[in-house]
């Protein structure tokens, strides 16, 4: 039997001795690249935390000690050593998350895959364990370098500093990387500062009986300290956790299990906040991760183990058609700068930096920072152009609407991965999008359903220079091209069906969603009823053409991969209700809960947004219309009883 076949809890590494670790870390580095390689997920990070978290479970006793991932997609180790070894469905429905998981663990605490906020967790669990008279309790958080390029982490380390005596363990994970190499000044002042809690009580014995010696005792401390601080600059430069308050345990080889575990028991001995340094390698131990110069196999499809390389040549995908059309616009457009918040490769950005590197600018994992700093630039005469995924703009929320909004600034949001996302669970759906926007006024929202309306539609977003735009698509490869039959106004029309004379049905596809409506339009057709399948183009805000349009049909059946429920669907039938038009709107969109991680295609089947599921339901809202003499009802089909 193997030895990682031997652990089922934390505490079954203790017995382990020196040898039989360095074999376990191996067992466990050949079990990532074998199973990772088979279902996709992120390996490189977790390549690189194989000491540090044997180190962790080692010295601390889970789940009494708490540990805290930051982001948490480098948890897999933590998860094999906690009992849960098989990743046969990893990221798939019914299988492991790719991310901690309450419902999984005990071991596991925050689900969120957000980045830089676990300090702001382990800062709220210590004070609660002292507060509650638990100070045997220690809480550990493990955060990247990368994730320390956002505010949010500051504003907790601030917090941190005042509390002397609490339990709290702070690992920096540091591989200089977050998706790609940090950024930014703090990547620089990560040096080395080591402290002894012996030290620290010879120097406040110093300092109190110097100071007691009047006025030439203090000016000897404050000649000796200055001396003290000057000597350390030389020898290595001042960290900046020193000047917070914070005690500093490092640099550490975090691939050196014994080094790592003198470290964190130091750390836990001390009984006040400590910052363990830890410096790692992304990709640790796979050569093709290792060699990979842009990410280190950050997150991988389905690859031959053997090579790295792809089983199955990815698809051209939305991202790609970004990356290109961004080029092109910005040849023609010298006021045209590019935003990324650390993620230039993943948001199709890497082309663009290549050809105009002087006018990318990639602000560490600070979304905040990055709105704000796009109105300032374009106030200042430049066009910034946004690019995240849908997901994180969640954390942009205030600076887009006071910032950006308020002040009128033309800047363009670019949304990947918005709507359903799957793989990556609750966290990383850009599901939120939609409905969050609509509430900001003068934004207008383009979703385009294929690869010419994304190009022409982006073109369109930069265009606007005085009010910010948002241009959303969704994760993966494109799909067939849907062209316009005809006009009405701004509204492409996609399809028409005369139906049998009967009650007639709008259906407004939103983005990829077209295509389900065009499949919905068939199936109704097939029954007799009547449809205009039209895509807005710009689904915010409701245009009038749209408006004008729907009062022309009995149904309005608004589909889109949003919440169903204050989103496109729910801003269409209040502007309807406004305009005086009684026009009833069938919605079809997400439910208000978080997804569990499965792929797009289950999540659409679960909840009943196929084609099928949108003609069965809106035939049953035309069987319940009030018939007339001259439009007979088409024939009626029994509502979905799941509905």
């Amino acid at each position: 039997m193997s030895l990682l076949g031997r652990i089922r809890r934390p505490a079954d590494l203790h017995s382990l001795t020196g040898p039989e670790l360095e074999v376990l870390a191996k067992e466990l580095r050949d079990y990532l690249v074998d199973s990772v390689s088979k279902t996709g997920g992120h390996l490189g990070p977790n390549l690189g935390v194989v000491e540090l978290t044997l180190a962790i479970h080692r010295v601390f006793e889970s789940p009494r000690d708490r540990v805290v991932f930051d982001t948490g997609h480098q948890s897999y180790v933590h998860k094999l050593l906690t009992g849960r070894q098989d990743f046969t469905d990893l990221r798939k429905r019914g299988g492991i998350s790719g991310y901690p998981s309450r419902s999984e663990s005990e071991h596991d605490i925050v689900e969120n895959s957000h980045a830089s906020t676990a300090l702001s967790w382990a800062d709220g669990i210590a004070r609660a364990h002292e507060l509650t008279g638990q100070r045997d309790r220690h809480v550990v958080a493990v955060i990247g370098d990368g994730a320390l390029t956002g505010g949010m982490a500051w504003e907790a380390l601030n917090n941190i500093t005042e509390a002397q005596d609490r339990r709290l363990v702070i690992i920096v994970n540091d591989n200089g990387r977050s998706y790609a190499p940090t950024i930014g000044g703090f990547a620089h002042h990560l040096d080395a500062l080591r402290t002894a809690r012996g030290y620290e009580k010879v120097l406040g014995w110093g300092k109190r009986a110097l100071q007691r010696s009047g006025p030439p005792g203090r000016m000897t401390y404050d000649a000796l300290h200055g001396f003290k601080k000057g000597v350390k600059d030389v020898i290595a430069p001042q960290g900046m956790f020193e000047d917070l308050g914070m005690k500093y345990i490092g640099p550490v080889d975090g691939h050196d299990l014994a080094a790592m575990e003198f470290a964190l028991r130091r750390a836990k001995a001390f009984g006040s906040p400590v910052i363990v340094h830890a410096i790692t390698e992304k990709g640790r131990g796979y050569t093709p991760a290792e060699e990979d110069i842009a990410d280190r196999f950050h997150a991988v499809g389905v690859i031959h183990p053997e090579t790295g390389l792809p089983v199955a040549p990815s698809r051209f995908g939305w991202t790609s058609v970004f990356a290109e059309e961004i080029v092109e616009i910005a040849r023609r457009r010298s006021d045209v700068v590019a935003v990324t918040a650390a993620m230039l490769a993943p948001v199709g950005l890497a082309p663009f930096a290549e050809e105009f590197p002087e006018r990318v600018i990639d602000v560490g994992i600070a979304e905040q920072h990055a709105l704000t700093s796009a109105a300032g630039m374009a106030f200042a005469g430049l066009h910034p152009v946004v690019a995240l995924y849908a997901t994180f703009l969640n954390r942009a929320y205030d600076q887009l609407l006071m910032d950006v909004a308020l002040h009128r600034a033309g800047v363009t949001i670019v949304l990947d991965r918005a709507g359903i996302t799957g793989d990556d669970g609750a966290s990383h759906n850009g599901m939120w999008d939609l409905a969050l926007l609509r509430t900001v006024p003068r934004l207008r929202l383009a979703a385009p359903r294929d690869e010419d309306t994304m190009r022409a539609e982006l073109r369109e977003a930069v265009d606007v220079d005085d009010a910010p735009t948002v241009v959303r698509y969704p994760k993966g490869a494109l799909p067939e091209a849907l062209p316009a039959v005809g006009h009405e106004g701004d509204v492409d029309v996609l399809a028409r069906t005369a139906g049998d004379g009967g009650p007639r049905v709008l259906l407004v596809g939103v983005g990829v969603m077209a295509h389900t409506a065009m499949a919905a339009a068939t199936a109704l057709g097939a029954q007799g009823i009547g449809s205009t399948v039209v895509d807005p183009r710009w689904v915010l805000p409701v245009s009038q053409d749209l408006l004008d349009l729907a009062a022309k049909h009995d149904l309005v059946v608004v589909v889109e991969d949003g919440l169903g429920t204050g989103g496109v669907g729910s801003a269409v039938r209040d502007a309807l209700a406004q305009a005086g038009r009684a026009v009833p709107v069938q919605t079809h969109g997400l439910p208000h809960e978080f997804l569990d991680h499965a792929t797009r295609t289950q999540v659409v089947e679960h909840y009943h947004l196929q084609a099928q599921d949108v003609a069965r339901q809106a035939a049953g809202a035309v069987a319940g219309l009030p018939a007339t003499a001259e439009q007979p009802l088409g024939r009626a089909v029994e509502p979905d009883p799941r509905s």
